[in-house]
């Protein structure tokens, strides 16, 4: 099927397909609100997506006008969905299909809160709303039609499974988690099948880490206390929503020197794993003695491992989003000759009133009964005319060409050549 006239919906950003972490975060855009509220002066409706592994604007609006105002924001080396592109890639990111873990659900829940967020600062549209809302709905008859996401793993769980194939296996282990927040409970519920000899949850807001810790059968600790379960801990998972590093590097080293075996003078090893977007982790702490320092960066391994079991559940979730983005674009062509047919029908509706009043003035005086029969037949002739030529303007819509149905409709109410070049050339 061909585009629509035009679809006013362009999409701009980096992810794991294109950046590392470091450009992914260097990309990000701290005040969220604040954005919004400069982009939404700029375009009909705006989206901000930022996620551990992808920043991304969606934006009812031109393509050219989306780089133009990224490039004032100092982003640049960003990829640019349009059109139909924009909405498949749109579908295939709900779906789960275009995630570093292939299948994982939170993006659906990071979907609709980008929406919500958008929503609450005034930068929707119903256009950009209903395409959103389409992009959640495939998403989850993704899941419910393919197993996609059977034995599928979220970021926080790959990085427990990351954590357990660098230390061979987490049983009788200490793990301490750094955040207490959507990451953080996936990263302990991962944890909790382990047989740990202790789990620890640190978290700014101190409830919310017994909480969680109350969930997981851990303990919660204070963030004041961070260094002194840094000591006792094997591994470190740390995935806060600050907005700066919170595991500093001239601390790290101090809490290291705790760990110190009495006869080599070397610390035990620490891995430590760093899953927050911005970082938790200050720059320079691998370089720490005895600590094994990982990002999301790492994690693509784990997904290469579970994605060949995945493969033909992708292949089938690619198919369903193809038809549904037809099933979609054909509505919005649909949708699009609603304003050539109102032309069209006004213009018959003019001629019909002008010619039921001639009528009527020739019969003379008549009684409301048969003023009312000769309207009626004026209406349903006018009505069965149109049929067909109604039909015709929304077939070739539907198929994407809106030109053909312009060019029928002016046929119709101006007399003019249907398929005429309008450069004169044809």
């Amino acid at each position: 099927m061909a585009e629509p006239y035009r679809i006013p919906i362009a999409i701009a950003g980096v992810s794991h397909h294109t950046a590392n972490v470091v450009a992914i975060e260097a990309f990000r855009f701290a005040g969220e609100p604040e954005f919004l509220a400069a982009a939404g002066e700029r375009f009909s409706a705006v989206l901000l997506l930022q996620t551990c592994n992808r920043v991304e604007m969606i934006v009812e609006g031109e393509t050219d006008a989306l780089k133009e105002f990224l490039a004032k924001e100092g982003r640049k080396d960003f990829f640019v969905h349009e059109g139909k592109g924009a909405l498949r890639h749109l579908f295939a990111l709900a779906s789960g299909i275009d995630s570093m873990i292939v299948g994982e659900d939170q993006i659906i829940g990071q979907l609709k809160k980008a929406l919500a967020d958008a929503q609450e600062a005034g930068t929707t549209s119903s256009f950009l709303e209903h395409c959103i809302n389409k992009a959640v709905h495939v998403g989850i008859e993704v899941r419910k039609r393919t197993l996609i996401n059977r034995g599928a793993v979220s970021v926080g769980s790959a990085a427990v499974q990351l954590a357990e194939a660098e230390i061979g296996s987490l049983e009788g282990k200490h793990i301490l988690v750094v955040g207490s927040g959507e990451m953080g409970l996936l990263v302990a519920q991962a944890l909790a099948e382990k047989h740990l000899t202790a789990m620890y949850v640190a978290n700014r807001t101190y409830g919310r880490a017994v909480i969680l810790a109350k969930k997981i059968g851990g303990k919660a600790v204070r963030l004041s206390e961070l260094y002194h379960y840094i000591t006792l801990s094997d591994v470190v998972i740390s995935c806060t929503s600050a907005p700066h590093p919170i595991i500093h590097t001239a601390d790290l080293k101090k809490a290291m020197k705790d760990r110190c075996w009495p006869v080599e003078g070397h610390p035990r090893p620490l891995i430590l794993i760093d899953i927050a977007q911005p970082r938790d982790v200050e720059e320079g702490a691998d370089r720490v003695d005895g600590v094994r320092l990982f990002s999301i960066d790492s994690l693509r391994t784990i997904n290469e491992q579970t994605m060949s079991t995945r493969k033909a559940e992708a292949d089938r979730a690619h198919a369903f989003v193809e038809a549904e983005l037809e099933i979609f674009l054909r509505n919005l062509n649909r949708h699009a000759a609603d304003d050539v047919l109102a032309s069209l029908h006004m213009w018959a509706e003019t001629i019909r009133i002008r010619e039921r009043d001639r009528a009527m003035a020739r019969i003379g005086t008549m009684d409301p009964k048969m003023a009312e029969i000769v309207d009626d037949l004026t209406r349903v002739l006018s009505r069965k005319i149109l049929t067909d030529a109604t039909f015709s303007v929304r077939a070739s819509a539907e198929e994407g060409d809106l030109a053909a149905a312009e060019s029928l409709v002016k046929a119709i109410t101006r007399g003019d050549r249907i398929g005429i070049d309008p450069s004169g050339k044809n």
